[in-house]
């Protein structure tokens, strides 16, 4: 019956990568969890410069290296010279994959759309991280910038995979870009093909052809790894990862930006009082965590919301201590009475909202509300979408929202921060509000020295670790599995970077 199953899922694997095209001899295939969102998905709208920024169809000017510190890719330098103006030099001899030279005018074309909303290309999150007030061509190669106001992050965003530079697109060349593959067809949610750039500037890439096929279930991409259909997993179920390498297979695994983490309700409930917040923070075993929810493969234990040893990254370690955490439920004035902890007469009891687009995301609440009930607060949790968790948290009916975001998208963290924490941000379904941690996420959009810049980031990190108004849980560690003799490939930490010209296979 196993063998049954495993014929089948593979079965349905390949009718997924069944196209117009059929694989050639040097094709490269990588199976993910997602599929394009179009026929031709314009880099520059919504989350589609993921993906060709990932198979080495576009690039940036500016890119985010392994260490999540920022490096000039298109851009030769970058410099700032006003509050408000940056200048951007292109390297010499940058050529469109149609031939085409690379100008500054066609930079300005290019990430122009980006602000109109009547332009496919439109993209309302990258707009206001970009905040640009206009540009202008000094000269064949150097573009000048204008914010609305000072940024410090604008090099940064330079780097979001959304910040595309295009050339003009034709039946040919549909998404003309520069990098080391060209875009060749995609099938909505299904399939995204790209063949090589032999005239790439930095030499010819590694494979004829690369097919990125979705497969939303993770069990089916791996029968197919097993089956010979696929080259590279990304996401491999955690639980198997030991054991497929011991077929001969490639594991590669590193923690990424990606940070799952509890917003805490600050403005009522238990968790208004930061004793009450911290003390939930010390009940959580993030070790034992990472151990159930990814079989201690998929993540790394959080003690802030930057990889540790990462760029930005503050010195703070995960701490679990349930005695310490009573003692502090204590000093809020909690009672413990029948292995329950009842503050001004009533238990303590706490709703944790999630929702299941992530599988790692009800299973760390389960075991959070175990942790929880350990110590004795009872705990629900309750898994709904994200829109309605959200909703549900803003409108105070839950204390604890456990969620998923890639903290540094353009490797700068202004933006992530003040979305979440900022007294006006966005995304604060917590209403958090702290005119000191205001202040300095202002100073940190405002501030251009970069160690500057870093101490005051070190200290909104360590005002959350004693605040609490969001839970750091763990880092995801992508764990993705290939075939032996892949090279040039590793882990990025932004999750936007798969293959480079000298990704390849070597027998």
């Amino acid at each position: 019956m196993l063998l049954i199953k495993r014929m089948a899922a593979a079965a349905v694997f390949a009718l997924g990568l069944a196209g117009p095209t059929l694989a050639q001899e040097g094709s490269f295939t990588i199976s993910v969890t997602f599929g394009p969102t179009a026929e031709v998905p314009d880099p520059r709208a919504g989350y589609n410069g993921w993906m060709s920024n990932q198979t080495g169809v576009t690039e940036t000017l500016m890119g985010i290296d392994y260490d999540l510190n920022l490096y000039p890719r298109l851009a030769e330098n970058i410099a700032q010279i006003a509050p408000t103006q940056w200048r951007v030099t292109l390297r010499e001899g940058l050529q469109f994959h149609d031939g085409s030279p690379v100008t500054a005018q066609a930079v300005i074309d290019a990430i122009a759309p980006i602000s109109q909303a009547d332009h496919p290309g439109y993209n309302a999150r990258i707009a206001r991280v970009l905040d640009l007030a206009g540009m202008s061509a000094q000269d064949d190669r150097t573009v000048v910038f204008e914010t609305n106001s000072p940024n410090a992050a604008f090099q940064w965003s330079l780097s979001d995979p959304g910040v595309a530079i295009l050339g003009a697109a034709s039946e040919a060349f549909p998404i003309n870009a520069t990098g080391p593959y060209v875009f060749r067809e995609a099938i909505v949610d299904q399939l995204y093909r790209v063949e090589a750039n032999p005239d790439y500037r930095l030499g010819a890439p590694g494979f004829e052809e690369v097919r990125v096929a979705a497969s939303p279930d993770p069990a089916a991409a791996a029968l197919a790894f097993e089956a010979g259909e696929v080259d590279l997993v990304i996401n491999y179920p955690e639980t198997d990862f030991e054991r497929i390498q011991e077929t001969g297979a490639l594991g590669f695994t590193a923690p990424t930006a990606r940070l799952y983490f509890y917003s805490m309700n600050t403005a009522s409930g238990p968790l208004a009082n930061p004793l009450i917040r911290r003390a939930v923070s010390l009940a959580i075993d993030r070790d034992g965590i990472v151990e159930a929810v990814l079989s201690g493969v998929g993540g790394v234990p959080a003690g802030t919301i930057y990889p540790a040893g990462k760029s930005w990254a503050a010195d703070i370690a995960p701490t679990y201590d349930p005695a310490r955490a009573e003692a502090l439920l204590s000093e809020a004035g909690a009672v413990k009475r029948g292995g329950r902890w009842m503050l001004d007469g009533e238990p303590i009891e706490i709703d944790i909202l999630t929702y299941s687009s992530r599988a790692a995301l009800p299973p760390t609440a389960e075991i959070t509300q175990a942790f929880l009930q350990q110590i004795g607060i009872t705990a629900r949790v309750r898994v709904g979408e994200y829109g309605a968790s959200n909703d549900a948290m803003l409108a105070g009916e839950g204390d604890m929202f456990l969620q998923a975001w890639v903290m540094l998208p353009q490797g700068d963290p202004g933006s992530v921060l003040g979305f979440l924490l900022a007294s006006d941000g966005g995304a604060n379904s917590g209403r958090y509000a702290n005119p000191a941690l205001d202040e300095l996420l202002i100073k940190g959009q405002t501030t251009f020295e970069q160690s500057e810049r870093e101490r005051i980031y070190d200290e909104v990190q360590q005002i959350i670790a004693t605040d609490v108004p969001l839970i750091p849980v763990f880092h995801v560690s992508q764990a993705n599995v290939a075939r032996a003799g892949l090279t040039g490939y590793a882990v990025h930490p932004t999750e936007t970077y798969w293959l480079t010209h000298e990704t390849a296979l070597s027998e």
